[in-house]
């Protein structure tokens, strides 16, 4: 199917760059003043980071999950998603659907250039630099629609409530579909998105959708209509803020509505609550397994399931290491412990 406006095309493929930039390391970051907006709120000018949840001596606290399993996915990865107790995990050129103990189950191909990967309604999403097609389980194609500007960059997207939410680097916008594909609407941010490189994710938590603007270290929130609801984050090394060029590169859900942020450079994985409050660290870079590369991560109870480095890997909440731990300052009733 294809979307109303009529610059419908394909572009010229664009170097898929997820490793851009450099990381500043200690200190903070000159940029945009921390602060939590919403419509009927005032803002919060205070943005300082407690004790308890900073670094100590630069060196961070132990992560409360510790890892259980991981296997291997030949052809690398892509992007994935976890859905009925199932790993979907885009390769290049195929979807390959696993149990959670890592056999696989199915496999169906598909085109190259994939940059992001959604289930809804048992129904597998692709996002490619400019289409997206949609495929059963059982690899059979259900629709496909092109971009609907000349100029698309497609980045990442969430697909909720009828609805798929496009992010295009190109563009710096959001692009809003109907599931079949109907284009309904572009969303901007009122701040100007920053998009260094292709670092701009998305995802829909409970009626909002969350939105990386990664040049600007924020997380910024808007209705499905598109209305600008206010932003979270602020340059910096600590935990609880966004260090390097453009973070936070992945964002997540918990069942709850709590909001996880993942970030490259020197990765880690790290909780929010739904109003963008910090929680804790969940994984730093050493239980990462390091690299520089933002790891994709997905929740279920008090499991987190991570992807990178060609291989997915299962981290279980362990209360021993959360009670000394980056969990320890955190007060809140936390929904990750299972």
């Amino acid at each position: 199917m294809k979307p109303n406006p009529s610059n419908s095309s394909k572009i010229t493929r664009k170097k898929f760059l997820n490793t851009c930039g450099s990381v500043l390391a200690g200190g903070s970051i000159a940029g945009v003043s921390a602060v939590l907006l919403h419509k009927s709120a005032k803002q919060n000018r205070g943005g300082v980071v407690p004790k308890d949840l900073q670094y100590a001596e630069g060196k961070p606290a132990l992560s409360p999950y510790r890892l259980t399993a991981s296997f291997g996915v030949a052809d690398g990865i892509e992007g994935f998603e976890l859905w009925d107790d199932k790993l979907i995990v885009a390769s290049p050129n195929s979807i390959c659907i696993y149990n959670l103990s890592g056999s696989l189950l199915n496999s169906f191909a598909v085109g190259n250039d994939v940059r992001d990967i959604a289930v809804d309604n048992g129904l597998v999403y692709l996002l490619f630099p400019a289409r997206i097609e949609v495929f059963n389980m059982g690899g059979g194609q259900v629709c496909d629609w092109e971009a609907c500007s000349d100029r698309s960059d497609y980045c990442s997207f969430a697909v909720a409530a009828g609805s798929v939410f496009v992010t295009d680097a190109s563009n710096k916008n959001i692009c809003k579909y109907s599931t079949d594909g109907n284009f309904e609407r572009f969303i901007q941010s009122p701040n100007g998105f920053v998009i260094p490189s292709y670092t701009f994710g998305i995802a829909c938590i409970d009626g909002v959708v969350y939105c990386s603007n990664s040049g600007r270290h924020q997380v910024e929130m808007f209705t499905p209509d598109g209305e600008y609801i206010g932003f979270f984050g602020q340059p910096g090394a600590v935990a609880g803020r966004f260090c390097g060029c453009c973070n936070p590169v992945h964002l997540a859900r918990t069942p709850t509505g709590e909001i996880i942020t993942s970030e490259k450079g020197t990765p880690r994985i790290s909780c929010y609550g739904s109003d963008g409050q910090f929680r804790s660290v969940l994984l730093d870079h050493q239980a990462l397994g390091g690299g520089n590369k933002a790891y994709d991560v997905k929740v279920q109870g008090d499991r987190l399931f991570v992807a990178g480095k060609n291989m997915v890997s299962t981290f279980q909440y362990d209360k021993t290491q959360a009670a000394v731990g980056a969990c320890s300052g955190c007060g809140v009733g936390c929904p990750l412990r299972g």
